[in-house]
């Protein structure tokens, strides 16, 4: 058997696996909203404490694949490109972070009993687009009662966050807008009431 004849055999599987592979699908990527570099809280209690259910999110983007709306307004869905979580959960757990963070706020279903008296927060996300070539579009309105049980408040807010259409660069620009909505409910709630647009 001369030279040749031996090379073949291994050449042959070295293109068969090479072809096998341009012929099957790209690995799924998995994103969050949350930051990867976010401050662990202490570990007594912070106050207030924050009962916070999961956001109300649209039905259009409340699954696990992205949506991208394209320039044209068509919507195309990624299915290599998906959130780690239920995306209405993805958001509280972003949001719960970012008041620990930043604002010393704790999760009332953590607290170790008895449970002290919470705020009562309800976001509803209206918008939640992920725009190729521009960005994070994240538009959602928030109703606060206080701990005391009196009457509570209701703001809104339309946050924009710039960027390319790459599935990370657009993924960030998503937790930059998660990040700036847990800070502006961080605001409202420390001063009780809306901040003014």
């Amino acid at each position: 058997m001369n030279a040749t004849m031996r090379l073949l055999p291994p050449l042959v599987i070295a293109v068969a696996a090479g072809l096998a592979a341009c012929a099957s699908d790209p690995p799924t990527r998995f994103h969050s909203l949350q930051s990867a570099t976010a401050a662990r809280t202490p570990p007594c209690a912070p106050q207030p404490l924050l009962d916070l259910g999961p956001a109300a999110v649209p039905s259009g983007v409340g699954q696990p694949q992205w949506v991208v709306r394209l320039p044209d307004g068509s919507l195309r869905v990624l299915e290599q490109e998906r959130w780690v979580a239920p995306l209405r959960d993805e958001l509280r757990a972003a949001l719960l972070a970012g008041l620990r963070e930043r604002q010393a706020t704790g999760d009332v279903r953590t607290a170790a009993s008895p449970v002290p008296p919470a705020w009562r927060v309800r976001v509803d996300v209206t918008r939640f687009d992920t725009i190729a070539g521009q960005g994070a579009w994240l538009e959602a309105r928030w109703t606060a009662v206080p701990p005391s049980g009196t009457a509570g408040f209701a703001c809104e807010v339309s946050l924009k966050e710039s960027s390319e259409s790459d599935p990370l660069a657009l993924a960030a620009a998503h937790r930059k807008a998660a990040a700036r909505l847990a800070d502006r409910l961080g605001t409202s709630l420390a001063a009780g009431r809306c901040e003014a647009n």
